[in-house]
């Protein structure tokens, strides 16, 4: 019997990722939008987030949020961090028991500071849970380049069948038992990639763009482990490889938004003329309050919450981490010899 995927949220990754269920089995996807569900489901293009990308045929989509829900076998939520509660006690009246649920999204939620397996486990508790994370950029994947991600499930037999149906000829998905490392992963390499691009809109080269990534890195791994991660974890597709991409691609929100302060422009001129989400500037927060509390030092994140939130300069934060003064590379993350 084909399992029946139902992916809530048709912004370009939750579009993408249905695209890739598609083409192994009934796939289901949720617009909040009418004209948007009817136009994938009609056209095969989502104009809004995807314009230009043919999807698959068989991908269906629709506005109808108990239509989409009810008979799922596999639920995905790619909605963004700060609405992620709000969809869940949506899904709730629709979702039948034991139906594993999926994260796409790449933030923790303000106030709580919870990531996004911690709320699935607290508003759809008995279900199943884990995320799908990695190194990728929609529109390279549904352009047919070759690309690689994670499901992270403590459940090896539910992430085994999930890999099945995310899995591709060009897209290979790989299992990891860490959800803590993989999650944070993807959250704290958002805050590092606006690090990365405001480097890119002071004009600086590569050799200030590696030691952005090579030390943001350093700080995921150190805040990461605090919370329970596994420190391989972060060499992984989840580490490395997603703080690789988001860092130096034209096409990351967060890397945009650094570039954007870099060049001058205040947070509130760049977040209104986006019509995506880019998680990190919110996240930021979080992660300081994170890292404040587990007494991890974090200066890169720091300078990004103080542009993102305070009203400094791209110039004044690579100043101020410029004299910083430096110590052991591995300290915090190797023991002291």
């Amino acid at each position: 019997m084909d399992i029946r995927v139902s992916v809530i949220g048709a912004g370009s990754w939750g579009t993408t990722v249905a695209s890739l269920a598609a083409h192994n089995a009934p796939t289901l996807l949720w617009s909040r939008r009418a004209t948007l569900a009817e136009q994938i489901d009609r056209d095969h293009e989502n104009g809004d987030y995807l314009a230009g990308y043919r999807l698959p045929t068989q991908l269906r989509a629709t506005a109808d949020l108990e239509q989409a829900v009810r008979h799922a076998d596999l639920l995905v939520v790619g909605v963004p961090s700060q609405g992620f509660r709000g969809a869940l006690e949506s899904v709730k009246p629709y979702l039948r028991p034991w139906v594993p649920v999926i994260s796409l999204s790449k933030g923790l939620e303000l106030g709580t500071r919870r990531r996004m397996t911690q709320l699935v486990e607290e508003v759809l508790p008995g279900h199943p849970v884990g995320l799908l994370t990695g190194p990728n950029l929609a529109k390279e994947i549904l352009a047919g380049h070759a690309a690689a991600s994670v499901v992270a499930m403590d459940d090896h037999n539910i992430a085994r069948a999930v890999q099945d149906i995310f899995q591709a000829e060009l897209f290979r998905v790989y299992t990891n038992e860490d959800i803590v490392g993989c999650e944070m992963g993807g959250v704290l390499k958002n805050v590092i990639a606006i690090a990365s691009g405001m480097a890119d809109g002071l004009g600086a080269g590569d050799n200030t763009r590696s030691a952005v990534i090579t030390r943001g890195l350093s700080e995921i791994t150190r805040l990461g482990v605090a919370l329970g991660g596994e420190p391989l974890t972060f060499s992984g597709l989840a580490g490395m490889g997603d703080l690789v991409a988001t860092c130096i691609s034209p096409q990351s929100r967060n890397r945009h938004v650094g570039e954007r302060l870099g060049k001058g422009e205040t947070i509130d001129e760049i977040i209104e003329a986006m019509n995506m989400v880019a998680e990190g500037v919110k996240t930021s927060k979080v992660v300081m309050e994170l890292a404040d509390e587990c007494g991890i030092d974090m200066p890169i994140a720091s300078e990004v919450f103080a542009c993102c939130h305070e009203g400094r300069t791209a110039a004044e934060a690579y100043t101020g981490l410029l004299r910083r003064t430096t110590g052991r590379e591995m300290d915090g993350i190797t023991p002291a010899r």
